[in-house]
């Protein structure tokens, strides 16, 4: 036995049919699971299948047995979740997880979950239920945690054994939850990392996990100021294995996520990657920049990205100076948050505990702080010097004394496309984009899907790399990189979710709540031509107005007979054309008459240019530039663009407008951008961000 052995003990529940618990051969014994807050267990999906279709119609349809008594539960969130509920798959995949809501358990121990990216290799223990031995019981191991591909945990020593899955697997040194028992081959064992979790929170409902979590740290804290509490618990078993150790110690650490659970919670990782990098460049040196992307979902995952910190020139541990300068920054961002909701919405109170939770963390960071170096006390004296002297009144008046600064994105979404390399697939990748100088990798596939696959094999990718890159309010824009033929694919109509009766962030399209641009891949690799450098610094300072892409259309059309404009014409027109200009096109242009011109007004530096997608078969040529002409002149500038761009598609794709309204922004209904700098990364323009006052509610 190991020191955790009875600490987990209490938290161990045997998933079954439902007044099956407590069968002593275990005939209708399904798996282990293991309580992370009370009334909510942490299980392997395979094992709550067991159930069959009642379970996935969300009924109590578990028995949960656990040293505290016996009950049933219900699953609430699953990742896999089988599409047809009479018919589980054969194998479940990874991630292989469940969250089931036990209602009756409020009194349940519950394990401590890891707040830290997995340290490869670990020293763990396996823990869950069992019949191997023929009798149903506890069974614990000592094995090593191996190796991770950021979906499975490999396992050698003590392997999970039949009945264990769904139980937990804990971090010797850190004595923490790093993952859940899956199964076993013949040499290694698998495990689910506890990271999975994060997948559970882009599932439909996945918001339940702030709260889930939010009671896991309640509980800890709860039990390490009881006296009551045998031994103390998780906290102070993790105290005895870091005696003597210097950096942020346990016992602050439950007290820091104790008070973070009373704050509302992030709205995705960009959030909180914006204040770790922040601090990390602050401690450890300006131009820091992880070479990893990380994934935090909660306050607390950003303090396990400040762990083990270092000096560069000693051993100094910067632990604390790191995790309460972030603390710091976390009040102060949810305070501006305050503030900039309250100037929205004019005139409000403060729901009773929003800024209590915040004065009271503040006041704990500064007594904190004492332990800290001296330059980070005063920078966090600065930073949570935010409002009025004055102790806000019993009313919760919010009040402000500091103006918030221009917000932006955390980083900006990269999907480069090549041309076809094998057959008709495309290569694709999906990146973050820093300030248009650093670039990320995420995902990627070079090996390319068909056009007609781009957009349900990006979906996901995209999803991802938008919240690694939205911080709060600001989201990324999305930067396509696209061969000339893919110029005319609808991204800014994609949705990150399969369009249903549900209107949420999730089911608008793209270029309904972002800046969606394309840039061209051909010219990607090559310097920068004058031109192309002449007329993007003319487009930054603006005014902006409308050259003809082909010359003939405003006038002619398209209609047969019309003597069209040839490559090397075009050219010569869009290169005499003032700086400033922008080619307009009432079509496509990723064939035909359309490629040709686009190609010429590329040769000729244009950075910017305008089309239709879907313009076949239109009389409206004339009034498309017109129209057009007036969007520039309106635009005054770049940033202006993207606004009235957006708008316009707002409004061309709500269905719920009167006719009048839709015929005001129909002729831009399909309408693409080119907007391509020179030298991006590094990129010397205006950024690329939603405006504040059009922004949706963050994804």
């Amino acid at each position: 036995m190991n020191a955790f052995d009875e600490i987990v003990r209490p938290s161990l529940v045997r998933i079954a049919a439902p007044g099956a618990g407590y069968d002593p051969h275990g005939t209708h014994y399904w798996g282990s699971g293991f309580f992370i807050a009370p009334g909510w267990v942490l299980t392997c999906a395979h094992v709550v299948g067991k159930g069959e279709a009642a379970v996935w119609r969300g009924e109590r349809a578990l028995g949960i047995t656990w040293q505290g008594g016996v009950t049933t539960g219900e699953v609430v969130l699953a990742k896999p979740r089988p599409a047809d509920p009479d018919e589980p798959p054969y194998r479940w995949e990874f991630p292989d997880i469940a969250l089931v809501r036990v209602p009756d358990a409020q009194d349940a121990a519950c394990v401590w979950l890891s707040e830290r990216p997995l340290d490869i290799p670990a020293d763990v223990s396996l823990h869950g239920w069992s019949r191997e031995t023929g009798d149903l019981g506890i069974r614990h191991g000592v094995g090593q945690a191996h190796a991770t591909d950021g979906k499975a945990l490999l396992l050698r020593g003590s392997l999970p054994v039949e009945g264990c899955s769904g139980g937990p697997v804990v971090d010797l040194k850190q004595g923490a939850v790093i993952g859940m028992n899956k199964g076993r081959g013949e040499h290694e064992g698998a495990a689910v990392p506890i990271t999975a979790l994060r997948e559970l929170h882009d599932l439909r409902g996945g918001g339940i996990l702030h709260t889930v979590l939010r009671e896991h740290d309640r509980h800890h804290l709860r039990r390490f100021r009881s006296t009551s509490a045998a031994g103390g618990g998780w906290t102070r078993a993790q105290a005895d294995l870091r005696k003597g150790a210097p950096g942020f110690l346990p016992a602050a650490r439950a007290h820091l996520f104790g008070r973070f659970a009373e704050l509302p919670p992030p709205t995705g990782p960009g959030e909180v990657m914006v204040l770790v990098d922040d601090v990390k460049r602050r401690v450890l040196h300006s131009d820091y920049q992880s070479p990893i992307e990380h994934d935090p979902r909660t306050w607390r995952d950003g303090v396990g990205l400040l762990h083990d910190l270092r000096g560069r020139d000693s051993g100094h541990d910067l632990d604390v100076d790191a995790v309460l300068l972030y603390a710091a920054k976390v009040v102060r961002h949810l305070a501006e948050q305050a503030r900039s909701r309250a100037r929205a919405d004019g005139p409000r109170r403060a729901a009773p505990g929003e800024l209590g939770g915040l004065d009271e963390l503040a006041e704990w960071i500064t007594t904190q702080g004492e332990s800290a170096h001296q330059a980070i006390r005063e920078e966090i004296a600065q930073v949570l010097d935010f409002r009025e002297a004055a102790t806000p009144a019993p009313e919760f008046e919010v009040q402000f004394v500091r103006e918030r600064p221009a917000g932006h994105a955390r980083a900006d979404v990269l999907v480069e496309i090549d041309p076809v390399h094998y057959g008709d697939r495309y290569p694709w990748r999906v990146k973050l984009l820093y300030e248009g100088r650093t670039v990320s990798p995420l995902s990627g596939d070079d090996r390319g899907v068909r056009r007609a696959d781009l957009r349900e094999t990006l979906r996901e990718p995209l999803a991802d790399a938008l919240r690694r890159g939205d911080s709060g309010e600001h989201l990324a824009a999305i930067e396509a990189l696209l061969p000339r033929e893919l110029f005319d694919e609808p991204l800014d109509t994609w949705r990150l979710s399969p369009e249903d009766d549900l209107f949420d962030e999730h089911s608008m399209a793209l270029g309904e709540r972002r800046i969606v641009v394309i840039r061209d891949r051909r010219r990607r690799d090559r310097p920068a031509s004058p031109e192309w450098r002449r007329r993007w610094q003319a487009a930054v300072r603006g005014p902006l107005a409308v050259v003809p892409l082909r010359g003939e259309v405003p006038e002619s059309g398209h209609g047969p007979g019309v003597r069209r404009e040839s490559r090397r014409a075009t050219y010569a027109r869009l290169s005499d054309a003032e700086d400033g200009t922008v080619p307009v096109y009432c079509g496509p242009v990723g064939s035909g008459d359309g490629l040709d011109a686009m190609a010429a007004a590329i040769a000729a530096g244009h950075p910017l240019a305008l089309w239709r997608r879907c313009g076949q078969d239109h009389s409206d040529c004339r009034e498309f530039h017109v129209r057009a002409d007036e969007l520039l002149a309106r635009a005054d500038g770049m940033d202006g663009l993207h606004r009235h761009i957006r708008s316009l598609r707002i409004i061309s794709m709500d269905p719920d407008v009167t006719p009048d309204t839709v015929s005001e922004a129909a002729w831009a209904a399909s309408v693409a951008v080119l907007f391509d700098p020179p030298d991006r990364p590094p990129y010397d323009g205006v950024p690329l961000q939603v405006p504040p006052q059009l922004s949706g509610p963050s994804a």
